[in-house]
């Protein structure tokens, strides 16, 4: 077996200059020297930021239209425009994705993400250009790609940018769990069942009642994540460093906003107080809030699915998931509710981003939030967990519920609960005692009724029909003749 000595073969570099002094960087890559004091100052997550395709995507978009802008406002010539746009036409169609290696934590209110992305749009120009890389001479990563911008501008732009495609995604992920759920939901619209209040016996309903509630609460939440997308069509681009726009052109923020909305399809608009856009995170936090309760309705549907399917044989046993996987190394036999499971743990973490959030908002100071790098990475996490979880619940545990019929039929009739639906033909006393009787002999509420004479046979049956017991309904009458 042969090695090979790496040392013997350092790698090629070139020298790249910042106000730190020179650096050597790998002549290969399409960062410099401001990417690779990022790389060496955040060895924090271990992610990069290209982890986060849509933020990639986003600043390239920016860059391009500024590039254009700049162009149409005679700040930059054609030939440098060109090339810019076409490295940015050329990340935005999914190219040099891997050259984006900040860590997604970083100091600096994102000066990283923004420089490496002026490096590598510069760099890549340059070779367009038929220069080379870190030739800036030819074309800078700021003073040509980054004119009249800031990372305090650019950096929320593109982070809303990017949100606001990751919500609409995260909202079909939801149509597909709502779907779901409203397909069981009139598979099971005949399956009578005892509804429950603090885990006690309430009233009968339907199994398909009691799975629509979640399709509507789903249904409920695509509405408010729409509301709050709109929030995040409010951008400071062309605010520059605190929003007074210094070094921009007096009508550069008007031209880029209307060339960005048109590059990504997206209703875009300039705030109407930029110094006051670039230092509030408040559409963060508003988002980041519906996120949270998205999570939250959706842990809650978990617990009830391991609960109605637990058992089989001790548990309520009404219903039966997917069996998924293996439930144990040391019980044979044994299948857990390991979906509901996963999707409760997704839950726990995005109500833990929502603190992240709403700490980092909070802790802003003057013109500027220097946070914005960690709500960007806790809003990814949560709008992306939150769809995959939608997908996998929907997919390998919805889709595949089944129904033990006899069982709720037979906790219906054994219920005590069931005299609520007497108590207008027999009286609340009469009632009262109905329940009181039934609890302590273990008797049937039906049985006794009929056994006081309160009711007879073919009252009670048609009292007790499924379409009577589960929506409101004229009275039944008792009419004997």
């Amino acid at each position: 077996m042969s090695t090979t000595d790496h040392s013997l073969h350092p790698r090629a570099t070139r020298t790249e200059h910042d106000l730190l002094g020179d650096r050597e960087v790998p002549v290969d890559v399409y960062w410099g020297v401001h990417t690779l004091r990022a790389i060496e100052n955040f060895p924090i997550s271990g992610t990069p930021i290209s982890s986060c395709t849509a933020l990639i995507v986003a600043l390239a978009q920016i860059k391009q239209a500024a590039a254009q802008t700049n162009h149409d406002l005679g700040l930059l010539d054609v030939r440098r425009c060109d090339a810019i746009v076409q490295a940015c036409q050329e990340i935005i169609a999914g190219e040099l994705h891997e050259q984006f290696v900040v860590d997604v934590i970083q100091g600096g209110a994102g000066t990283s993400t923004n420089m490496n992305a002026n490096e590598v749009i510069a760099n890549r120009a340059l070779e367009i250009l038929g220069a080379v890389r870190g030739d800036y001479a030819t074309l800078h990563p700021n003073e040509h790609v980054n004119i009249g911008q800031s990372t305090n501008d650019v950096y929320p732009s593109a982070l809303k940018i990017a949100t606001w495609q990751g919500i609409q995604g995260l909202i079909v992920a939801m149509e597909e769990l709502r779907e779901a759920f409203a397909g069981k939901a009139s598979e099971f619209d005949d399956v009578l069942k005892m509804g429950r209040t603090q885990l006690q016996d309430a009233v009968p309903m339907t199994l398909g009642q009691e799975l629509r509630t979640y399709a509507v609460m789903i249904g409920e939440d695509q509405a408010r994540l729409r509301e709050a997308s709109s929030l995040i069509c409010e951008l400071n681009l062309g605010a520059t460093a605190i929003g007074t726009g210094i070094t921009a052109h007096p009508a550069y923020a008007a031209q880029v906003i209307t060339r960005l909305r048109d590059l990504t399809g997206i209703p875009l608009e300039t705030a109407p107080d930029l110094v006051e856009a670039t230092q509030d995170c408040g559409a963060f936090v508003q988002l980041s809030g519906v996120l949270k309760r998205v999570a939250v309705k959706l842990s809650k549907t978990c617990n009830d699915l391991r609960l109605l399917s637990s058992g089989p044989r001790a548990g309520l046993g009404e219903i039966n998931l997917p069996a998924r996987q293996a439930g144990s190394s040391i019980m044979p036999g044994k299948v857990n509710p390991v979906i509901p499971e996963v999707v409760n743990q997704v839950a726990f973490e995005v109500i833990g981003n929502d603190m992240t959030v709403t700490f980092a908002a909070e802790a802003g100071q003057l013109q500027l939030n220097a946070f914005e790098p960690i709500i960007a990475h806790s809003i990814h996490k949560s709008i992306t967990h939150l769809g995959r979880a939608c997908q996998v619940l929907a997919r390998h545990c919805v889709r595949g519920i089944t129904a033990n019929r006899e069982v709720m039929r037979a906790s219906v009739e054994n219920s005590i609960g069931i005299v609520t639906a007497l108590n207008p033909y027999i009286g609340y006393a009469n009632a009262t005692s109905v329940a009181q009787e039934a609890f302590l002999t273990g008797g049937s509420v039906a049985a006794i009724v009929v056994e006081r004479g309160l009711l007879t046979p073919a009252q009670l049956a048609e009292i007790l029909r499924p379409e009577v017991l589960t929506r409101p309904h004229p009275m039944v009458s008792l009419n004997k003749d």
